[in-house]
């Protein structure tokens, strides 16, 4: 048996979703997995789905929270395994043996993260993707130009968590940016790159719901980028766009 996998859910009013996030967590053909789903007190039919899967769940919780990275927090302060990932409530996993080849990964010792590649799917149409987000060409130099690897295809040893913190809620969107800033900017961390699609994602998330959601998301990658003691101004962050829309034309 190798590495148990801790698989951290947040939800909130996701009862069109989360089902079929569900189903692909339990339809993995690793099974040493613990699934904590953590929901923001939903008010919509959420709960109700989640509670027909509690078989499959080893722990879940309905309660308050104050945003998605607090609910996340709180799903990291609960696991238990030795790597750590995050799959989204309107995500799933690209095919069943994904996690089957990222336990082997760390299985065979050597690397304390690794990443891989995301397709983009409408909500209508989730077998049918409409952007590729590869994370092929991504190094820690990027960062300062606003590039990331997929953050849900981002998987890390537990270590590097209690090493490096939580999540830093006072950010609205980016909090994930400022998070794999820190983790790349450590020079003895081993991260690797899976060269496959991972996860399929939803479109439609909180950073790319309008204007006014990039805005504020620029604004925070500047930040982050700041904080973390990267040279850059929001011309460099902007010019990602360009190739972000090429990535469209990648089926």
């Amino acid at each position: 048996m190798g590495p148990l996998i801790s698989i951290i859910t947040v939800s909130f009013n996701s009862e069109t979703t989360i089902e079929r996030t569900l189903k692909s967590v339990a339809a993995q053909t690793y099974k040493n997995i613990e699934h904590i789903v953590i929901d923001g007190a939903s008010t919509d039919g959420t709960v109700a789905l989640i509670s027909r899967h509690l078989g499959a769940i080893a722990y879940f919780r309905s309660a308050p929270d104050a945003g998605l990275y607090d609910a996340i927090n709180k799903g990291l302060q609960i696991a238990k395994g030795e790597v750590i990932g995050l799959m989204h409530s309107d995500d799933f996993y690209a095919d069943d043996g994904v996690l089957a080849e990222i336990a082997e990964q760390f299985a065979q010792g050597g690397v304390d993260g690794l990443y891989g590649d995301a397709a983009f799917f409408r909500p209508q149409f989730p077998e049918k993707p409409v952007r590729l987000y590869s994370s092929a060409k991504f190094s820690p130099a990027r960062l300062s130009w606003g590039w990331m690897p997929a953050h849900t295809t981002l998987y890390l040893r537990s270590a590097v968590y209690k090493r490096l913190g939580l999540f830093k809620p006072d950010y609205a969107i980016a909090a994930d940016f400022d998070f794999i800033c820190r983790v790349f900017l450590q020079p003895d961390l081993r991260i690797c790159y899976v060269p496959k699609v991972l996860v399929k994602m939803q479109t439609g998330g909180t950073s790319t719901s309008g204007l006014k959601a990039t805005l504020r998301l620029n604004r925070e990658v500047l930040r982050a980028c700041r904080e973390n003691g990267l040279q850059t101004n929001i011309l460099k962050i902007l010019s990602k766009y360009p190739a972000k829309f090429l990535e469209l034309l990648i089926r």
